[in-house]
C-alpha cells in the first residue's frame, strides 16, 4: 500500500516542465573539447604521419673483395720474410722463403693484395697447410674501404639498397669525431654460414663472433668519400679524426629503415 500511494502521488504531480535543466559544467565542456582534439590529432598522425627506425648490427671495415689466408705449400723452416705488413703485393710476388729437404723454396702470393697479417716469423717451423699470412684483395692502392655489416636474418629483410647508414668506428671516439656516413650498396640474398664469413674475412675468430646468434645476412655499405677530411671519408662532424682508417677495424652500423605510417602497424 505504501508503494501504491507513492505511485499515485507521482502521477498526480504532472510533468515538471517548469524546473530548470542542468547542463554540463564549464570544466566538463573543456575536458570534452580537449579529448575530441586529442583523438582528432591522433587520427591525423596515424594516417598522415610517419615513424622512422634504425637497424643496428656489428661489422668490420674491409675491402669489397674481402681477404684470403695464405697457407704453406711446403714443410720446413722459415728462413726469410720478404714482405711487410701493409705492403701491397702483385700476384705471384714472393712473400717468404722456407728451407725444405729439397732446398730453399719461395712462397708466393696467390692473388694480389695488401698484407694485413704475418703469422709466420723467421725461424718458425711450418707444415704443409700452416697459416702464413693474411692478404686483403685490392685492385689498387687507392681502392676505398667499405663496411660489411652482419645483420640477423629477420632484420635483413627490412633493409633497402640506398638506405643511409651511420657507421660507428670502434677506434674513433664518437663523442669527438662523430660517425661515418654511408649508404647500403648490397644486401645478401641468403644468410651466411660461419664458414662463408670466415672465407671472406680470412679470420675464423671474427666469423665465430658474427655468427654467434645464428647465420646473419651480409650488408655491404659504401662509405661516402670526402676530400676535406684526413681519412678521406665523410663524417657527421666537419673534419672527422686527424688520422686515416685501418682495414679490419670493428664497427657498428645503424641502417635507416623505411618510414612507416602508424596505422600500418594496426592493419593486417
Amino acid at each position: 500500500m505504501q508503494f501504491r500511494r507513492k505511485a499515485l502521488s507521482k502521477l498526480q504531480s504532472g510533468d515538471e516542465f517548469d524546473l530548470p535543466v542542468r547542463f554540463a559544467r564549464p570544466q566538463g565542456r573543456f575536458v570534452l573539447c580537449v579529448s575530441v582534439l586529442v583523438v582528432a590529432a591522433a587520427g591525423v598522425w596515424a594516417f598522415g604521419g610517419s615513424v622512422s627506425a634504425k637497424q643496428s648490427a656489428p661489422g668490420i671495415l674491409t675491402r669489397a673483395q674481402g681477404s684470403y689466408l695464405l697457407q704453406s705449400p711446403f714443410s720446413g723452416q722459415v728462413t726469410t720474410v720478404l714482405a711487410k705488413e701493409g705492403q701491397l703485393l702483385s700476384p705471384g710476388a714472393p712473400l717468404l722463403q722456407v728451407a725444405t729437404e729439397q732446398g730453399e723454396r719461395t712462397v708466393r702470393a696467390v692473388a694480389g693484395g695488401r698484407v694485413t697479417g704475418l703469422v709466420a716469423k723467421t725461424g718458425a717451423v711450418v707444415a704443409v697447410g700452416a697459416d702464413l699470412a693474411v692478404l686483403e684483395r685490392v685492385g689498387g692502392a687507392d681502392e676505398p674501404l667499405v663496411a660489411v655489416l652482419y645483420v640477423s636474418g629477420a632484420g635483413g629483410a627490412e633493409i633497402r639498397v640506398g638506405a643511409p647508414v651511420d657507421v660507428d668506428v670502434q677506434s674513433v671516439p664518437r663523442e669527438r669525431f662523430g660517425v661515418l656516413r654511408g649508404r647500403v650498396k648490397e644486401v645478401g640474398r641468403a644468410p651466411q654460414t660461419q664458414a662463408q664469413i670466415g672465407g671472406f674475412l680470412a679470420d675464423a675468430r671474427l666469423a665465430a663472433q658474427f655468427a654467434r646468434q645464428g647465420n646473419p645476412v651480409a650488408v655491404l655499405v659504401q662509405l661516402e668519400r670526402s676530400s676535406a677530411t684526413t681519412s678521406g671519408y665523410r663524417w657527421s662532424t666537419s673534419d672527422g679524426p686527424p688520422y686515416p682508417l685501418d682495414s679490419t677495424t670493428p664497427v657498428t652500423g645503424s641502417v635507416h629503415l623505411p618510414a612507416q605510417r602508424p596505422v600500418d602497424w594496426l592493419l593486417p
